[in-house]
């Protein structure tokens, strides 16, 4: 095999949404950097963000009840929504940049006006949504949110779902028309296209191997060329991972103390499809339930409209399934070899921790397609198995760690970026809201990584991001510019138009 060495200011691992996002980002702020991106599959946003592998929902917390917490007194607690919800806005302000600054186009490929509804069944739950309705209407964000236990109004919103259905118990649902639903594949296509255009390096079919550190404080990263079977190393001194559920195995090579301790716990995603044209028509919505007891929160039942590849479908799911695989083109050793001294104790106690969830993942894994019918029918009382088909989609690497609150080993479900002392390394570990959220997870990044530059970059990222530091919250006239702003350059009409355009 030939070896090539090469020097460089910056090298993404992993060709997805994230790092579409930091090397845009970076490309805005110091053009004159010099970027490389190493990719292992064929192109770019093939794995997590590959529109079949994820839910395609722009998480704004506006249908996701595992976001607000009802309180030992009562209350409704929507700071986690709140958080989520902002984080949002500011990715569609990016998004927005780069449509305006002509980087990308045809916005409607990738993200769509779409309804974001909560459906609960029996009084304690209709009690409790109507209580986050009241809660969230009060702030800005939430404020276009709407409740109803009408059944006849539920018919109008939701008329698949209310078809034939036994109403033996209280049911309401909450409707807001400023949700999304949104094709992260197409969109790190997209951004990778326009990076490519301008002197972004990326290299498919390129597996990072090593990372190491070099005697003079940089690092050192090991690629193969799988296309013509060669080594290369590449020196750099910031090293970003975000190589989805492989990120892991890179930070533990890395050897950084920040990457002690930590672990991962693969669980796999699938959804039914339906292939009945007249079924999909029925419903236009992204509508939420609740987990059931004793299953994870990335577990939620959702019956989603979906756009892919220009084609309306439906989705029901997520089913939970289980393969050690950390990545869907992983290997079946990624868990066993994730297993380190540093974080065996952790594994262990998060083993003993979440007997629950391994029995619902048994459950899920040996589920029939009757089984899954059952599930679907909750949503649709007439669905038919013949209308349905079963979709294996991505692969979720769970957080493992230790936390004051919750002791070794504790599981954790959201997206978590895993910083060198020097900033020097990040890692992205960790699952939804993800994708949605990346914008504001880069901007943390860059502050984290590059603190020296903060302060010059500073202009340009409020160019780029108008709330860029406030609260869109606590600023409900910047909140209603920009919603308008973004909501006009994204092509975000109202559904109705949605509707019967496509």
């Amino acid at each position: 095999m030939s070896k090539q060495h090469t020097k460089t200011d910056v090298i993404l691992i992993g060709a997805g949404i994230m790092s579409a996002t930091l090397g845009s980002l970076l490309k805005e702020l110091v053009p004159d950097w010099k970027i490389r991106t190493f990719e292992k599959l064929e192109c770019a946003g093939e794995e997590s963000s590959n529109v079949w592998n994820n839910a395609g929902t722009g998480h704004a917390a506006l249908c996701e009840l595992n976001y607000t917490n009802e309180q030992a007194d009562g209350s409704i607690d929507i700071s986690k929504a709140i958080k989520v919800n902002e984080q949002f806005q500011v990715s569609q302000q990016f998004w927005s940049y780069l449509v305006n600054s002509h980087m990308i186009r045809n916005p409607q490929e990738f993200i769509r006006p779409l309804p974001h509804m909560s459906l609960v069944h029996g009084k304690q739950n209709v009690e409790f949504l109507r209580k986050r309705f009241n809660t969230m209407a009060e702030n800005p964000l939430f404020q276009d949110m709407e409740f109803s236990e009408d059944p006849e109004q539920l018919k109008e919103w939701i008329p698949l779902i209310m078809n034939n259905r036994t109403l033996n118990e209280p049911i309401a649902a909450t409707k807001i028309d400023s949700g999304t639903d949104v094709n992260f594949g197409a969109l790190t296509r997209k951004v990778f296209d326009y990076l490519e255009d301008n002197e972004l390096e990326v290299n498919y079919k390129h597996s990072v191997e090593d990372i190491k550190r070099t005697s003079d404080g940089a690092w050192e990263v090991k690629v193969y060329d799988n296309e013509h079977g060669r080594i290369e190393y590449h020196t750099t001194d910031f090293v970003f991972i975000g190589g989805g559920g492989g990120s892991l195995h890179l930070l533990q090579k890395t050897g950084v103390p920040e990457s002690k301790n930590y672990g991962g716990f693969p669980v796999s995603g699938q959804f039914m499809v339906c292939n009945n044209p007249d079924v999909v028509a029925k419903h236009y919505a992204k509508v939420y339930g609740k987990a059931k007891v004793g299953a994870p929160p990335m577990s939620v039942p959702h019956l989603d409209t979906r756009f892919i590849d220009g084609k309306r479908s439906l989705l029901f799911g997520p089913f939970a399934g289980f393969s050690p695989k950390f990545l869907k083109t992983g290997s079946m050793l990624d868990l066993v070899t994730s297993v380190k001294p540093d974080n065996l104790v952790t594994m262990l106690g998060a083993g003993v921790k979440n007997v629950s969830l391994t029995k619902y993942l048994i459950e899920q894994v040996i589920a029939s397609k009757d089984k899954r019918m059952e599930d679907i029918r909750e949503f649709i009382p007439d669905a038919k198995s013949e209308d349905w088909d079963l979709v294996v989609a991505g692969q979720r690497v769970q957080v493992i760690k230790d936390t004051e609150d919750g002791g070794k080993g504790t599981l954790q479900f959201g997206t978590e970026v895993v910083t060198a002392a020097d900033g020097s390394v990040a890692a992205l570990l960790g699952a939804s809201p993800g994708a949605s959220t990346a914008v504001h997870v880069m901007l943390e990044v860059i502050e984290k990584c590059f603190p020296q530059h903060v302060k010059d970059w500073e202009p340009k990222i409020k160019e780029i991001i108008p709330s860029y530091g406030l609260s869109l919250s606590e600023n409900p006239e910047l909140l209603r510019e920009i919603k308008k702003s973004t909501a006009q350059t994204l092509g975000l009409v109202d559904q109705e138009n949605e509707r019967h355009t496509t």
